[in-house]
């Protein structure tokens, strides 16, 4: 029995560890995009990083999501993404973990999705899914704005 507990509270302890560690560096993410700092913000993201964007046409990797990006970085201002709420998951023998987080954007309500790998004892983030959250009574409407020409 003591031998459970204290699995379980090892367990438990790298968990919370990991996550608190995947909160930082997620968060430094969105902050980096909030501070215009393309470098950083290039940095936490994994060669082979692909980023699913809210518009039709959206789906783009590494290289051609920061050539999208450059302009905005340029600027001074890129985008301030707020979250206020992360679930997190991990595979059996956490390399890989993913995750979901409301945020509070310029698009008002929007949920983010990611996925992170461990590469050389380091997280990056592979795979981010940002999509507008819209209630289902007011989808009507939405798809009438949609279909509009």
């Amino acid at each position: 029995m003591k031998l459970l507990f204290l699995t379980l509270l090892l367990f438990s302890s790298f968990s919370f560890g990991q996550v608190a560690q995947l909160n930082i560096l997620v968060d430094n993410w969105h902050l980096a995009a909030t501070n215009a700092d393309l470098q950083k913000y290039s940095q936490i993201m994994s060669a082979k990083f692909v980023f699913l964007g809210t518009a039709p046409g959206e789906r783009w990797d590494k290289n051609a999501f920061l050539n999208f990006s450059k302009p905005y970085f340029d600027k001074g201002k890129a985008w301030d993404f707020k979250p206020s709420k992360r679930y997190w998951e991990f595979n059996s023998d956490s390399t890989i973990a993913w995750f979901d987080e409301n945020l509070d954007t310029w698009m008002r309500g929007c949920r983010g999705s990611g996925i992170l790998q461990k590469e050389n004892n380091s997280w990056k983030i592979s795979y981010y899914n940002l999509s507008v959250l819209i209630e289902n009574e007011k989808i009507g409407p939405f798809i009438q704005l949609r279909d509009q020409k």
